[in-house]
């Protein structure tokens, strides 16, 4: 089996798929957080103000999607072509949710009547809340396992049934985390009382999270054992539980300091780790049949061949640090507090 630096092709593109998918949630995920809060702010201008702190980044945080889908196609076929078979409801929903959210971005301020932008502040923020739980709900499903058969077809029938307490759990989980994310993240740009409405709102968030994480961590212990067995044969990395709860706690003590940037930048951390985590326990599985162990999808059965394998990776060493260069600029431009000007939403 043909390596880079000790790591065969598969493994790489599993990091790579990971890594996308983890810009993904931190970068997509403070905007959905901001957005589910919207109706927590009772004025006009507050609003407009916490939805212009997200306007010029929303649609290039959901690129980091796009590229991640598309990796994982290129990548894993195989687990690709499952995986949405298998959550066809879900991500139907969430493909329902994320338009009705961009359309809501654009159309609320087109007309000055309170009932139109009324109406679109409830789909934008439902539409925030119901994404950030789906995702969470998604990841539980693939984390206790789908009901794949021997030739890597979806054997499930109920339209809810991906709606069980360990992915309710984990989809309360990461809405909560994401709420606190882009509470943080809404500190950062703001002023005044909405600011001050935004302290009390944060510390409400993480107070959740905190319970969230705690529930679903005793429930995977209890009734999910084989997630942590790969942390009982390699103690080494029980360092990575370690580094998710260090990032947790230092959340809450550097918001109550005000040091909102470290406190963003731990926000972000503590989603790496618990995905990091997850991935962990996971591999080399990418999709664990609830049916038969045999019936695993892993990244030697689902992955391309290893040709592609090879030029893909080369493109991502060419597209990576442009995409990495165009965040940092696009961040870079429009950092700094929101102001409400003849270009606001």
């Amino acid at each position: 089996m043909e390596t880079l630096l000790g790591l065969d092709y598969q493994t790489w593109w599993f990091l790579v798929v990971g890594g996308v998918f983890s810009g993904y949630a931190i970068l997509d995920g403070f905007d959905f957080g901001a957005g589910a809060w919207h109706l927590f702010f009772r004025k006009e201008q507050s609003r407009r103000i916490a939805m212009n702190a997200v306007g010029p980044v929303w649609d290039g945080n959901e690129v980091w999607l796009v590229i991640g889908g598309g990796a994982l196609f290129a990548g894993f076929p195989v687990a690709y072509a499952s995986l949405l078979s298998a959550m066809y409801t879900p991500f139907m929903l969430f493909l329902f949710f994320i338009i009705f959210r961009a359309v809501s971005i654009e159309f609320r301020g087109k007309e000055e009547m309170k009932w139109w932008r009324k109406t679109w502040d409830v789909v934008y923020s439902f539409s925030s809340i119901m994404l950030g739980f789906l995702l969470g709900v998604v990841l539980g499903n693939v984390l206790i396992g789908i009901p794949i058969d021997a030739n890597h077809n979806y054997n499930g029938d109920a339209l809810l049934s991906f709606l069980n307490p360990y992915s309710i759990l984990m989809g309360l989980t990461s809405l909560s985390l994401f709420m606190s994310h882009g509470a943080i993240y809404l500190l950062l740009k703001t002023e005044g009382k909405l600011y001050e409405r935004l302290v009390v709102l944060q510390k409400y968030a993480m107070g959740a999270f905190i319970i969230a994480f705690g529930l679903t961590s005793l429930y995977t212990l209890a009734y999910q054992p084989h997630l942590s067995d790969k942390l009982m044969e390699m103690p080494a990395s029980l360092i990575l539980p370690v580094l998710v709860v260090l990032s947790i706690a230092n959340i809450p003590r550097l918001t109550h300091k005000k040091k909102f940037l470290q406190a963003f930048l731990f926000s972000s951390l503590c989603i790496s780790f618990m995905l990091v985590l997850c991935a962990l326990e996971a591999y080399p599985n990418l999709l664990i049949s609830s049916i038969s162990p045999e019936n695993n999808i892993d990244i030697y059965n689902a992955a391309s061949s290893l040709k592609s394998l090879k030029i893909m990776m080369i493109i991502v060493a060419i597209g990576g640090p442009l995409v990495l260069s165009y965040t940092f600029f696009v961040y870079k431009t429009f950092s700094g507090k929101v102001k409400i000007d003849e270009t606001s939403y």
